[in-house]
């Protein structure tokens, strides 16, 4: 029970602090612009090509869930890691820089409760901001092309292609698909939540997590990269999309999730080694 106390008040300040609030008008404004230029201009003719090579009928197919999925890909990893690094490289380093930590650390708490209680108010925070971004897209969506259709599925990176004709199918996996991208997207805030507990600027753990995201994914794009690709916190984070599949192969699932599973522990544990190292009295 004091454990749930301190975690609603961790929650309450996070939800406190402007830039928490960030990305939810970035991703409500990059939706809209994504809807609209689908709706409005050609940017829709690749994807309706792309099914009626495939045999499927493209009005039917392009619809709210197949657009829904479309802005989860598109946008999910390189706008929603900014908004994590930023708000997960601030949590602990934002306080220490206030002064905050030392009236805390004050009080008869250990520095590894302490640390569970905000990284698991971090966890909760990309957890449901991914749900968020998932519910709004969707509801954009559905004003733009009706709620009608089938989901269509088309992601040769990860070898993904599936067809749900069926409603009800379709909006299940794209949950199923959002729960994937939440638990994933845990590792990239478990990575600026490390960086957040050395002692260095929240600017400063935001741009080194960011800075090593976007050098694996530079990196695995690079075809003699390509038989190392498991080996890239990025690919092992996409994992998600095999959600999608028709028959959906849980021992992959496990394996990208095992090895993402032990990240954030390697993560959490050096970020707490170097968090009780530091001196807080001078």
């Amino acid at each position: 029970m004091m454990f749930l106390r301190q975690l609603r008040g961790e929650l309450r300040k996070l939800f406190a602090r402007p830039r928490t609030y960030m990305g939810y008008g970035a991703f409500l404004i990059m939706e809209l612009i994504i809807v609209l230029v689908y709706r409005m201009t050609d940017g829709q003719l690749y994807m309706r090509k792309l099914m009626e090579r495939n045999g499927y009928e493209s009005d039917f197919y392009f619809s709210s869930l197949t657009l829904t999925f479309m802005v989860m890909l598109l946008s999910m990893f390189l706008l929603g890691s900014i908004f994590f690094a930023l708000v997960a490289g601030d949590v602990v380093a934002k306080e220490t820089e206030d002064g905050n930590l030392r009236l805390v650390l004050s009080r008869p708490i250990s520095r590894a409760r302490l640390l569970l209680v905000k990284w698991t108010a971090t966890a909760l925070y990309t957890f449901s901001f991914v749900f968020f971004v998932g519910i709004t897209g969707y509801l954009m969506a559905v004003i733009a092309v009706g709620w009608e259709g089938g989901l269509f599925i088309a992601e040769p990176k990860m070898k993904v292609f599936a067809v749900y004709p069926e409603w009800s199918e379709g909006i299940s996996r794209i949950a199923l698909g959002a729960a994937g991208i939440g638990v994933s997207m845990i590792t990239l805030s478990t990575l600026a939540f490390m960086f957040s507990c050395f002692r260095i600027k929240p600017a400063a753990a935001t741009i080194l997590t960011l800075a090593i995201l976007f050098v694996d994914m530079i990196l695995q794009n690079f075809p003699f990269f390509r038989p190392f690709e498991h080996w890239f916190i990025t690919w092992r984070m996409s994992c998600w999309v095999y959600l999608f599949e028709m028959d959906i192969s849980w021992p992959k699932l496990t394996e990208a999730y095992a090895f993402l599973g032990g990240l954030n522990v390697t993560f959490f544990i050096i970020g707490l080694l170097a968090f009780q190292l530091r001196d807080f009295k001078t």
